[in-house]
């Protein structure tokens, strides 16, 4: 792979706090939802490239390693007047030459699905968003024997094991800066976490993600839909999101609670996929950049 200028007045360098703005800025034109804060944080947390054209920002893309063996790419975006220019795919490729080997996942829009295939990325599921303010938030009765209650400072190392385990990808970096952002409930069997869910700040208002859960013994539909409609009680009336694997068919349930199916994309992988634990599923993710 080149990953070299598409043109002599094209400026490709490495994604920086000063860059926040103009990324910010970009992605505004097509609507995204992210705001200065989003940026940051996926800046702060992962690392990345930017293409600027006479100082102004026209091109990012940002990736994430996760340990040794995985990675996740995402904010993929290039100003709508320049493509056609090769700067897409140039990001790309400055993004898998710094990841080499890793397995890596991202989530295609249904125009950025042809080049991902070129560059070795195979579709592997979806992933539906659902959102909204009209919802109702109903309690959903935990399964016997299990309680919910609020997130506690030695649960971290479990925290970190399941969202491991129920993504597939080493979530030992990411948790402990996203706890401190996100107001979160455990559900507790004994003295066991057997699933977690985190509100926090994203967008147009609150995300819930992620939610993995034990499965092991088929109680998992249900230990989900207890730990969902906990956050979403806790943000009653304020705009929420949440994006969900296909596999595990909560849309239903979540268009009866009021929350609205608005987009689809295609989850893609390159160099093999995560190696999820079947035992602990994830119900919703963090985001679709950060997986």
């Amino acid at each position: 792979m080149s990953g070299q200028p598409a043109s002599p007045s094209l400026v490709c360098e490495t994604f920086s706090e000063s860059d926040v703005e103009g990324a910010h800025a970009l992605s505004l034109q097509f609507g995204w939802p992210h705001t200065r804060e989003d940026w940051r944080f996926a800046a702060a947390t992962g690392r990345g490239f930017v293409v600027r054209e006479s100082g102004t920002v026209i091109g990012t893309a940002l990736c994430w390693p996760w340990g040794e063996r995985g990675a996740t790419l995402g904010l993929v975006v290039v100003a709508a007047n320049q493509q056609g220019r090769g700067i897409g795919r140039m990001l790309m490729e400055r993004l898998l030459d710094a990841l080499g080997p890793r397995m890596t996942v991202l989530h295609a829009t249904q125009a950025g699905q042809p080049l991902y295939e070129k560059l070795g990325f195979r579709k592997v599921g979806l992933l539906h968003q659902y959102q909204g303010t009209g919802f109702a938030a109903p309690f959903v009765e935990p399964p016997p024997g299990e309680r919910l209650r609020p997130l506690e400072a030695g649960d971290t190392p479990r925290l970190i094991e399941l969202a491991t385990r129920a993504s597939g990808l080493d979530r030992s970096a990411l948790l402990p800066p996203l706890l401190d952002m996100s107001q979160g409930v455990a559900l507790v069997k004994g003295d066991t976490v057997v699933g977690f869910a985190l509100l926090r700040p994203f967008g147009r208002g609150h995300a819930i993600g992620p939610v993995p859960v034990v499965a092991d013994d088929g109680l998992d539909r249900q230990r989900a839909q207890a730990l969902i409609a906990n956050r979403l009680a806790a943000n009653a009336g304020a705009f929420t999101r949440l994006d969900t694997p296909d596999e595990q068919g909560l849309g239903p349930w979540l268009e009866s609670v009021g929350l609205a199916r608005v987009d689809t994309v295609v989850k893609m992988a390159r160099n093999g996929e995560p190696a999820r634990d079947p035992a602990t599923l994830q119900y919703a993710i963090v985001t679709q950049a950060l997986g």
